[in-house]
Protein backbone atom coordinates (compact mmCIF):
# COMPACT_ATOMS: atom_id res chain seq x y z
CA UNK A 1 0.00 0.00 0.00
CA UNK A 2 1.40 3.52 -1.01
CA UNK A 3 1.89 6.50 1.46
CA UNK A 4 -0.97 7.58 -0.51
CA UNK A 5 -3.27 4.94 0.09
CA UNK A 6 -2.78 4.78 3.88
CA UNK A 7 -3.08 8.50 4.17
CA UNK A 8 -6.69 8.25 2.31
CA UNK A 9 -7.56 5.40 5.25
CA UNK A 10 -6.80 7.99 7.42
CA UNK A 11 -8.60 10.84 5.88
CA UNK A 12 -11.80 8.50 4.83
CA UNK A 13 -11.99 7.67 8.98
CA UNK A 14 -12.13 11.68 9.66
CA UNK A 15 -14.68 12.26 7.21
CA UNK A 16 -16.51 8.93 8.69
CA UNK A 17 -16.16 10.54 12.00
CA UNK A 18 -18.37 13.58 10.38
CA UNK A 19 -20.87 11.27 8.66
CA UNK A 20 -19.60 11.58 5.41
CA UNK A 21 -18.61 8.73 2.88
CA UNK A 22 -15.25 9.66 0.80
CA UNK A 23 -15.39 6.80 -1.34
CA UNK A 24 -19.01 7.62 -2.42
CA UNK A 25 -18.16 11.27 -2.98
CA UNK A 26 -15.38 10.09 -5.24
CA UNK A 27 -17.96 8.05 -7.06
CA UNK A 28 -19.75 10.89 -7.46
CA UNK A 29 -17.10 13.18 -8.59
CA UNK A 30 -16.29 10.76 -11.42
CA UNK A 31 -19.70 11.26 -13.09
CA UNK A 32 -19.47 14.57 -13.54
CA UNK A 33 -17.89 16.03 -16.64
CA UNK A 34 -16.61 19.41 -17.11
CA UNK A 35 -16.32 21.23 -20.29
CA UNK A 36 -12.69 22.61 -21.51
CA UNK A 37 -13.39 25.49 -24.00
CA UNK A 38 -10.85 25.17 -26.94
CA UNK A 39 -10.22 28.61 -27.44
CA UNK A 40 -7.47 28.53 -24.09
CA UNK A 41 -5.22 27.03 -26.59
CA UNK A 42 -4.94 29.42 -29.35
CA UNK A 43 -6.14 32.78 -28.12
CA UNK A 44 -9.67 32.89 -29.36
CA UNK A 45 -7.66 32.74 -33.09
CA UNK A 46 -9.68 30.15 -34.37
CA UNK A 47 -9.19 28.32 -38.12
CA UNK A 48 -11.10 30.43 -40.33
CA UNK A 49 -8.93 33.13 -40.91
CA UNK A 50 -5.70 32.74 -39.16
CA UNK A 51 -4.78 36.78 -40.47
CA UNK A 52 -7.77 38.42 -38.14
CA UNK A 53 -7.29 40.21 -35.28
CA UNK A 54 -10.22 39.51 -32.58
CA UNK A 55 -12.75 42.42 -32.33
CA UNK A 56 -16.74 42.40 -30.99
CA UNK A 57 -15.20 43.03 -27.14
CA UNK A 58 -12.76 39.76 -27.31
CA UNK A 59 -9.14 40.05 -25.73
CA UNK A 60 -6.84 37.36 -25.24
CA UNK A 61 -3.31 39.03 -23.28
CA UNK A 62 0.25 37.81 -23.21
CA UNK A 63 2.76 36.25 -26.07
CA UNK A 64 3.62 33.00 -24.56
CA UNK A 65 5.15 31.18 -26.84
CA UNK A 66 3.83 27.57 -28.66
CA UNK A 67 0.15 28.56 -29.11
CA UNK A 68 -1.90 26.09 -31.81
CA UNK A 69 -2.00 26.76 -35.49
CA UNK A 70 -3.86 24.14 -36.55
CA UNK A 71 -6.61 21.50 -35.42
CA UNK A 72 -4.33 18.63 -35.04
CA UNK A 73 -2.47 20.95 -33.13
CA UNK A 74 -4.75 22.44 -30.32
CA UNK A 75 -6.22 18.43 -30.37
CA UNK A 76 -2.82 16.95 -29.22
CA UNK A 77 -2.35 20.10 -27.13
CA UNK A 78 -5.61 18.89 -25.42
CA UNK A 79 -4.88 15.80 -25.23
CA UNK A 80 -2.00 16.68 -23.00
CA UNK A 81 -4.34 18.86 -20.91
CA UNK A 82 -6.70 15.95 -20.35
CA UNK A 83 -4.28 13.30 -19.12
CA UNK A 84 -3.73 15.42 -16.50
CA UNK A 85 -7.11 15.78 -15.02
CA UNK A 86 -8.90 13.15 -13.45
CA UNK A 87 -12.12 11.83 -14.63
CA UNK A 88 -14.08 11.90 -18.43
CA UNK A 89 -14.75 15.52 -19.51
CA UNK A 90 -15.81 17.29 -22.65
CA UNK A 91 -15.19 19.73 -25.00
CA UNK A 92 -16.38 23.36 -25.54
CA UNK A 93 -15.73 24.37 -29.57
CA UNK A 94 -16.28 27.48 -31.28
CA UNK A 95 -17.77 27.76 -34.81
CA UNK A 96 -14.49 29.34 -35.87
CA UNK A 97 -12.62 26.02 -35.44
CA UNK A 98 -13.88 24.56 -38.37
CA UNK A 99 -12.01 22.25 -40.75
CA UNK A 100 -12.04 23.15 -44.81
CA UNK A 101 -9.49 24.03 -47.32
CA UNK A 102 -11.18 26.98 -49.12
CA UNK A 103 -13.33 29.68 -47.15
CA UNK A 104 -16.56 29.08 -45.54
CA UNK A 105 -18.46 31.82 -44.64
CA UNK A 106 -20.18 31.49 -41.44
CA UNK A 107 -23.41 31.36 -42.24
CA UNK A 108 -22.65 28.35 -45.04
CA UNK A 109 -21.04 26.04 -41.64
CA UNK A 110 -21.98 22.62 -41.94
CA UNK A 111 -21.31 19.69 -39.80
CA UNK A 112 -18.98 18.40 -42.47
CA UNK A 113 -16.62 20.72 -41.41
CA UNK A 114 -16.49 19.53 -38.06
CA UNK A 115 -16.03 15.97 -38.72
CA UNK A 116 -12.28 15.97 -37.33
CA UNK A 117 -13.56 16.88 -34.01
CA UNK A 118 -16.48 13.78 -34.25
CA UNK A 119 -13.43 11.36 -35.25
CA UNK A 120 -11.25 13.29 -32.29
CA UNK A 121 -13.82 13.09 -29.72
CA UNK A 122 -15.26 9.33 -30.40
CA UNK A 123 -12.27 8.34 -30.12
CA UNK A 124 -11.21 9.97 -26.63
CA UNK A 125 -14.50 9.58 -25.33
CA UNK A 126 -15.38 13.21 -24.87
CA UNK A 127 -18.58 15.35 -25.21
CA UNK A 128 -18.98 17.96 -27.14
CA UNK A 129 -20.32 21.67 -26.87
CA UNK A 130 -20.58 24.47 -29.57
CA UNK A 131 -21.24 27.78 -29.75
CA UNK A 132 -21.61 30.29 -32.65
CA UNK A 133 -18.78 32.69 -33.23
CA UNK A 134 -20.47 36.37 -33.31
CA UNK A 135 -17.62 38.09 -33.44
CA UNK A 136 -14.39 38.77 -35.11
CA UNK A 137 -15.93 39.27 -38.09
CA UNK A 138 -16.35 41.97 -40.60
CA UNK A 139 -20.33 41.95 -40.08
CA UNK A 140 -19.49 42.49 -36.07
CA UNK A 141 -17.20 45.14 -36.29
CA UNK A 142 -19.29 47.60 -35.30
CA UNK A 143 -20.66 46.03 -32.22
CA UNK A 144 -23.85 44.85 -33.73
CA UNK A 145 -25.19 41.06 -34.66
CA UNK A 146 -27.96 39.57 -33.92
CA UNK A 147 -29.91 43.40 -33.02
CA UNK A 148 -27.95 45.17 -35.86
CA UNK A 149 -30.86 47.32 -36.92
CA UNK A 150 -29.47 46.29 -40.55
CA UNK A 151 -31.64 43.43 -41.62
CA UNK A 152 -29.18 41.77 -44.08
CA UNK A 153 -26.61 41.83 -41.20
CA UNK A 154 -28.93 40.31 -38.55
CA UNK A 155 -29.88 37.74 -41.02
CA UNK A 156 -26.64 36.78 -41.23
CA UNK A 157 -25.91 35.80 -37.85
CA UNK A 158 -29.23 34.60 -37.25
CA UNK A 159 -28.51 32.17 -40.06
CA UNK A 160 -24.95 31.51 -38.76
CA UNK A 161 -26.93 30.75 -35.46
CA UNK A 162 -29.39 28.13 -37.26
CA UNK A 163 -26.54 26.31 -38.70
CA UNK A 164 -24.66 25.87 -35.46
CA UNK A 165 -27.61 24.37 -33.70
CA UNK A 166 -27.40 21.82 -36.67
CA UNK A 167 -23.81 21.42 -35.42
CA UNK A 168 -24.99 21.43 -31.82
CA UNK A 169 -27.23 18.31 -33.09
CA UNK A 170 -24.82 16.63 -35.22
CA UNK A 171 -22.26 16.33 -32.72
CA UNK A 172 -25.00 15.37 -30.01
CA UNK A 173 -25.93 11.96 -32.48
CA UNK A 174 -23.04 11.15 -33.27
CA UNK A 175 -21.11 11.09 -29.77
CA UNK A 176 -24.72 10.58 -28.34
CA UNK A 177 -24.34 12.83 -25.32
CA UNK A 178 -26.13 16.36 -26.19
CA UNK A 179 -24.48 19.22 -27.32
CA UNK A 180 -25.25 22.79 -25.21
CA UNK A 181 -25.17 25.05 -27.97
CA UNK A 182 -25.12 28.44 -26.12
CA UNK A 183 -25.59 31.43 -27.89
CA UNK A 184 -23.31 35.07 -26.66
CA UNK A 185 -23.54 38.34 -28.83
CA UNK A 186 -21.23 41.20 -27.94
CA UNK A 187 -24.11 43.61 -29.15
CA UNK A 188 -23.71 47.30 -26.93
CA UNK A 189 -22.81 50.83 -27.05
CA UNK A 190 -19.50 51.87 -25.52
CA UNK A 191 -21.36 55.07 -24.29
CA UNK A 192 -25.13 55.62 -23.17
CA UNK A 193 -27.70 55.51 -25.79
CA UNK A 194 -30.93 56.58 -26.22
CA UNK A 195 -33.08 53.99 -27.21
CA UNK A 196 -32.51 51.25 -24.77
CA UNK A 197 -35.47 48.98 -26.08
CA UNK A 198 -35.60 48.86 -29.66
CA UNK A 199 -31.71 46.39 -29.95
CA UNK A 200 -33.66 44.23 -27.22
CA UNK A 201 -37.13 43.80 -29.46
CA UNK A 202 -34.74 43.28 -32.37
CA UNK A 203 -32.49 40.73 -30.17
CA UNK A 204 -35.46 39.09 -28.70
CA UNK A 205 -37.33 38.67 -32.50
CA UNK A 206 -33.69 37.16 -33.47
CA UNK A 207 -33.48 34.39 -31.35
CA UNK A 208 -37.00 33.86 -31.39
CA UNK A 209 -36.12 32.63 -35.44
CA UNK A 210 -32.67 31.25 -34.38
CA UNK A 211 -34.74 28.91 -32.16
CA UNK A 212 -37.70 28.19 -34.09
CA UNK A 213 -37.00 24.46 -34.98
CA UNK A 214 -37.37 22.40 -32.37
CA UNK A 215 -34.59 19.97 -31.90
CA UNK A 216 -34.19 16.83 -30.30
CA UNK A 217 -32.93 17.38 -26.77
CA UNK A 218 -31.29 14.26 -26.95
CA UNK A 219 -28.60 15.76 -29.34
CA UNK A 220 -29.10 20.17 -28.56
CA UNK A 221 -29.79 21.64 -25.80
CA UNK A 222 -30.13 25.83 -26.25
CA UNK A 223 -28.61 28.14 -23.81
CA UNK A 224 -28.89 31.80 -23.55
CA UNK A 225 -25.39 33.57 -22.17
CA UNK A 226 -25.85 37.27 -20.42
CA UNK A 227 -22.93 39.94 -19.50
CA UNK A 228 -23.33 43.35 -17.86
CA UNK A 229 -20.56 44.85 -19.90
CA UNK A 230 -17.58 44.44 -21.80
CA UNK A 231 -14.82 45.78 -24.41
CA UNK A 232 -16.29 48.51 -26.43
CA UNK A 233 -20.11 47.70 -24.36
CA UNK A 234 -19.19 49.50 -21.44
CA UNK A 235 -22.35 51.49 -20.85
CA UNK A 236 -25.00 49.19 -22.55
CA UNK A 237 -25.14 45.59 -23.30
CA UNK A 238 -28.22 44.37 -25.14
CA UNK A 239 -27.73 40.95 -23.75
CA UNK A 240 -28.23 41.51 -20.36
CA UNK A 241 -28.74 39.18 -17.43
CA UNK A 242 -32.21 40.64 -17.00
CA UNK A 243 -33.34 40.21 -20.91
CA UNK A 244 -31.64 37.03 -20.76
CA UNK A 245 -33.25 35.64 -17.65
CA UNK A 246 -37.07 36.46 -18.87
CA UNK A 247 -36.38 35.03 -22.38
CA UNK A 248 -34.77 31.72 -20.63
CA UNK A 249 -37.89 31.43 -18.52
CA UNK A 250 -40.35 32.23 -21.22
CA UNK A 251 -38.77 29.94 -24.14
CA UNK A 252 -37.60 27.28 -21.36
CA UNK A 253 -33.93 27.65 -22.73
CA UNK A 254 -30.74 26.90 -20.48
CA UNK A 255 -29.26 29.92 -19.33
CA UNK A 256 -25.66 30.76 -18.69
CA UNK A 257 -23.98 31.84 -15.72
CA UNK A 258 -20.52 33.43 -16.52
CA UNK A 259 -18.66 34.01 -13.65
CA UNK A 260 -16.78 37.39 -14.74
CA UNK A 261 -20.02 38.64 -16.56
CA UNK A 262 -20.95 40.49 -13.43
CA UNK A 263 -20.07 43.22 -11.51
CA UNK A 264 -16.80 42.37 -9.51
CA UNK A 265 -18.71 42.43 -6.17
CA UNK A 266 -21.61 40.30 -7.56
CA UNK A 267 -21.68 36.90 -7.06
CA UNK A 268 -23.81 33.64 -8.82
CA UNK A 269 -23.77 31.62 -6.47
CA UNK A 270 -26.71 33.52 -5.10
CA UNK A 271 -28.70 33.62 -8.50
CA UNK A 272 -27.85 29.47 -8.91
CA UNK A 273 -31.43 28.59 -6.54
CA UNK A 274 -33.20 31.58 -7.94
CA UNK A 275 -32.69 31.08 -11.58
CA UNK A 276 -33.27 26.83 -11.05
CA UNK A 277 -36.89 27.63 -9.71
CA UNK A 278 -37.82 29.03 -13.59
CA UNK A 279 -35.40 27.39 -16.29
CA UNK A 280 -35.07 23.60 -16.94
CA UNK A 281 -31.51 23.76 -16.83
CA UNK A 282 -28.59 25.69 -16.53
CA UNK A 283 -25.11 26.18 -17.74
CA UNK A 284 -22.52 27.60 -15.79
CA UNK A 285 -18.82 29.18 -17.60
CA UNK A 286 -16.80 28.92 -14.56
CA UNK A 287 -14.07 32.18 -14.91
CA UNK A 288 -12.40 34.21 -12.65
CA UNK A 289 -12.70 38.00 -13.34
CA UNK A 290 -10.15 40.08 -12.10
CA UNK A 291 -11.64 44.11 -11.67
CA UNK A 292 -13.04 43.79 -15.61
CA UNK A 293 -14.32 40.69 -17.80
CA UNK A 294 -10.90 39.55 -18.08
CA UNK A 295 -10.98 35.48 -17.44
CA UNK A 296 -8.12 34.81 -15.92
CA UNK A 297 -7.53 31.68 -15.05
CA UNK A 298 -9.50 29.83 -12.13
CA UNK A 299 -8.15 29.83 -8.81
CA UNK A 300 -9.61 27.85 -5.59
CA UNK A 301 -11.24 30.73 -4.71
CA UNK A 302 -13.87 31.26 -1.63
CA UNK A 303 -16.49 32.20 -4.79
CA UNK A 304 -15.37 28.95 -6.70
CA UNK A 305 -15.86 26.63 -3.76
CA UNK A 306 -19.65 28.29 -3.18
CA UNK A 307 -20.64 28.03 -6.51
CA UNK A 308 -19.88 24.50 -5.88
CA UNK A 309 -21.97 24.31 -2.57
CA UNK A 310 -24.56 25.94 -4.32
CA UNK A 311 -24.72 23.24 -6.92
CA UNK A 312 -24.58 19.94 -4.26
CA UNK A 313 -26.40 21.72 -1.28
CA UNK A 314 -29.02 22.64 -3.61
CA UNK A 315 -28.76 18.64 -5.42
CA UNK A 316 -28.16 20.86 -8.94
CA UNK A 317 -25.44 18.78 -10.39
CA UNK A 318 -28.18 16.37 -12.56
CA UNK A 319 -29.62 19.82 -14.31
CA UNK A 320 -26.21 21.85 -14.54
CA UNK A 321 -23.64 21.80 -17.06
CA UNK A 322 -20.14 23.13 -16.24
CA UNK A 323 -18.04 24.93 -18.52
CA UNK A 324 -14.32 26.52 -18.17
CA UNK A 325 -14.32 30.31 -19.98
CA UNK A 326 -10.78 32.08 -19.76
CA UNK A 327 -8.04 32.26 -21.65
CA UNK A 328 -4.42 33.17 -21.02
CA UNK A 329 -2.03 33.87 -23.07
CA UNK A 330 1.00 34.87 -20.77
CA UNK A 331 1.84 32.07 -19.74
CA UNK A 332 1.66 28.38 -20.98
CA UNK A 333 -1.67 27.29 -21.85
CA UNK A 334 -2.10 24.01 -21.47
CA UNK A 335 -1.00 24.39 -17.97
CA UNK A 336 -3.89 26.89 -18.06
CA UNK A 337 -6.60 24.32 -18.83
CA UNK A 338 -5.16 21.61 -16.12
CA UNK A 339 -4.77 24.37 -13.24
CA UNK A 340 -8.49 25.56 -14.26
CA UNK A 341 -9.94 22.65 -14.64
CA UNK A 342 -8.15 20.68 -11.52
CA UNK A 343 -9.20 24.02 -9.42
CA UNK A 344 -12.71 23.59 -10.62
CA UNK A 345 -12.77 19.71 -9.44
CA UNK A 346 -11.62 20.37 -6.21
CA UNK A 347 -13.96 22.87 -5.43
CA UNK A 348 -16.55 20.64 -6.19
CA UNK A 349 -14.84 17.42 -4.00
CA UNK A 350 -14.78 20.06 -1.48
CA UNK A 351 -18.77 20.27 -1.94
CA UNK A 352 -19.36 16.83 -2.04
CA UNK A 353 -17.35 16.27 1.13
CA UNK A 354 -20.17 18.44 3.43
CA UNK A 355 -21.91 16.61 5.80
CA UNK A 356 -25.41 18.15 4.33
CA UNK A 357 -27.63 15.60 6.06
CA UNK A 358 -26.31 16.99 9.48
CA UNK A 359 -25.95 20.74 8.24
CA UNK A 360 -30.07 20.85 7.09
CA UNK A 361 -30.66 18.98 10.41
CA UNK A 362 -28.85 22.17 12.49
CA UNK A 363 -30.14 24.65 10.08
CA UNK A 364 -33.82 23.54 10.73
CA UNK A 365 -33.70 23.23 13.98
CA UNK A 366 -32.45 26.84 14.32
CA UNK A 367 -28.76 25.45 15.89
CA UNK A 368 -26.94 28.11 13.74
CA UNK A 369 -23.91 28.18 16.55
CA UNK A 370 -23.21 24.20 15.48
CA UNK A 371 -23.78 24.93 11.81
CA UNK A 372 -21.46 27.36 11.90
CA UNK A 373 -18.75 25.17 14.25
CA UNK A 374 -19.01 21.80 11.77
CA UNK A 375 -18.96 24.24 8.24
CA UNK A 376 -15.24 26.08 10.03
CA UNK A 377 -14.46 22.41 11.08
CA UNK A 378 -14.75 21.36 8.00
CA UNK A 379 -12.21 23.57 6.56
CA UNK A 380 -9.47 21.77 8.32
CA UNK A 381 -10.02 18.32 7.41
CA UNK A 382 -7.51 16.57 5.10
CA UNK A 383 -9.63 17.46 1.64
CA UNK A 384 -5.75 17.49 -0.43
CA UNK A 385 -5.32 14.07 1.07
CA UNK A 386 -8.83 12.80 -0.93
CA UNK A 387 -7.98 14.45 -3.97
CA UNK A 388 -4.86 13.00 -3.95
CA UNK A 389 -6.01 9.37 -3.82
CA UNK A 390 -8.62 10.42 -6.44
CA UNK A 391 -5.74 11.33 -8.60
CA UNK A 392 -4.03 7.95 -8.05
CA UNK A 393 -7.26 5.81 -8.96
CA UNK A 394 -7.72 7.97 -11.79
CA UNK A 395 -3.93 7.77 -12.83
CA UNK A 396 -2.94 10.88 -13.68
CA UNK A 397 -0.19 13.34 -11.84
CA UNK A 398 -0.63 13.65 -8.19
CA UNK A 399 0.31 16.97 -6.86
CA UNK A 400 2.72 19.48 -8.98
CA UNK A 401 3.71 16.32 -11.11
CA UNK A 402 1.50 17.50 -13.70
CA UNK A 403 3.69 20.44 -14.44
CA UNK A 404 6.66 18.16 -15.44
CA UNK A 405 4.86 16.86 -18.01
CA UNK A 406 3.68 19.96 -18.91
CA UNK A 407 7.67 21.36 -18.87
CA UNK A 408 8.77 17.97 -20.84
CA UNK A 409 5.82 18.46 -23.59
CA UNK A 410 6.73 22.47 -24.17
CA UNK A 411 10.49 21.63 -24.31
CA UNK A 412 10.24 18.68 -27.02
CA UNK A 413 6.78 20.48 -28.67
CA UNK A 414 5.87 23.84 -28.38
CA UNK A 415 9.16 25.42 -28.93
CA UNK A 416 9.27 23.77 -32.13
CA UNK A 417 6.13 26.22 -33.05
CA UNK A 418 8.16 29.32 -33.21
Amino acid sequence: MSNIEKSYQLARERYAEMGVDTDEALSLLQKIPISLHCWQGDDVGGFEDPERGLSGGIMATGNYPGKARTAAELRQDLDLAFSLIPGTHRLNLHAIYLESDRKVERNAIEPKHFAGWVEWAKANNHGVDFNPTCFSHPLADDGFTLAHQDDGVRNFWIEHCIASREIGAYFGRKLGTPAVTNVWIPDGFKDTPVDREAPRQRLMDSLDKVFAKQIDPAHNLDAVECKLFGLGSESYVVGSHEFYLGYAITRQKLLCLDAGHFHPTETISDKISSVMQYVPELLLHVSRGVRWDSDHVVTLTDELQAIMQELVRGRYLGRTHIGLDFFDASINRIACWAIGTRNTLKSLLMALLEPLSTLRQMENEGDFTGRLALLEELKSLPFGTVWDYYCLQEEVPIGMAFMKEIRHYEKQVLVNRE
